[in-house]
């Protein structure tokens, strides 16, 4: 018997799975990668010895984080965008409890779960933190207008790579209109580089990213009735220079039909048919600067490792 609980995920993933599928070419929002699962391998991938982008974004945060917090200023709240278990948050906010007594931390995210860990092992670290969760994505960003200001956003991770370019101008416009004056927004983007460091970073040798991609289809068959078989189909990610990103495809290894029970659909797979399910876009410095201008906000300030593999930035709202 499907729970409530259930129906309500069914219904929230039931429009974007079958508008996607019925498309040419197959595509799936990277969001639905995000379930708990998916998030628990997510975390996987970031321990990889592959994976740089996390440890190397830690690294920055962990050399300038006062210098980073200095510019902050004092009795800030802080929001996140697709906060995860918030592991590398905990950097900034130890620097921001040298400057003020306690923290108002809005993380927003769609697991569920992983919000949970994150609350969980932040207010057991950091006491002078109250966390408050928020479940969802970015469409609805009102719990910015909620936090009492001064405030300062945080979108690390290089997340805002799974976004075309209109669509990170939109959201960075839409989280402008949630601050005022003098609010800041912390944004996190992964550099263009050596091809050969970006394609290792999702392709691992252990898997955990063919697992990772392969758990949507997974996901689909729990949610919605589907009777994928994972093995049906092969993770494949490059690097597109033309378009600046690296891709992930799910890519059928044989002629199929899928039945979908939610959808009453049954969808036809050609060998070789692939469903795009993730870009991460990859910037340069001044494309980095050019973004968080045409979002609403000023440069303060940028921050690199020094191999310049990835970029931190600071933006204030004029």
């Amino acid at each position: 018997m499907i729970t409530y609980e259930q129906l309500n995920q069914a219904t929230a993933i039931a429009g974007d799975v079958l508008d996607g599928l019925s498309r040419m070419p197959k595509s799936l929002p990277p969001k639905l990668l995000y379930d708990a699962q998916g998030s628990a391998l997510f975390e996987q991938i970031t321990c990889l010895p592959e994976y740089y982008p996390t440890r190397t974004e830690a690294a920055i945060l962990m050399t300038h984080a006062d210098e980073i917090c200095a510019r902050l200023g004092r009795n800030v709240s802080v929001g996140e965008l697709g906060a995860g278990t918030a592991t590398k948050t905990r950097i900034l906010l130890r620097s921001l409890l040298r400057r003020q007594f306690s923290i108002n931390y809005f993380p927003l995210d769609v697991s569920d779960a992983a919000l949970q860990l994150a609350k969980d092992e932040m207010e057991r670290e950091l006491e002078a933190v109250k966390v408050h969760p928020q479940v969802g994505d970015f469409e609805d960003l009102a719990f910015l207008a909620r936090q009492t200001p001064p405030r300062v956003v945080l979108y690390i991770g290089s997340s805002i790579g799974n976004l075309e370019q209109d669509d990170a101008i939109s959201l960075l416009r839409n989280i402008a209109q949630h601050l005022s004056s003098g609010d800041q927004l912390l944004l996190g983007v992964d550099l263009v580089k050596n091809r050969d460091v970006m394609h290792a970073a999702y392709n691992d040798s252990a898997g955990v990213t063919a697992s990772f991609n392969k758990n949507l289809l997974v996901r689909i068959n729990r949610e919605l009735g589907g009777h994928f078989e994972p093995d049906a189909f092969c993770h494949v990610s490059f690097w597109n220079e033309t378009a600046s990103r690296i891709e992930l495809h799910l890519e059928s290894t044989c002629l199929q039909s899928v039945r979908v029970d939610a959808l009453d659909t049954t969808l036809q797979f050609y060998q070789g048919e692939r469903i795009h399910t993730e870009n991460s876009y990859k910037y340069t410095v001044d494309c980095l600067e050019d973004l968080l201008q045409r979002g609403g906000f000023e440069v303060e300030n940028i921050w690199t490792d020094p191999d310049f593999w990835f970029a931190v930035s600071l933006g204030v709202i004029p």
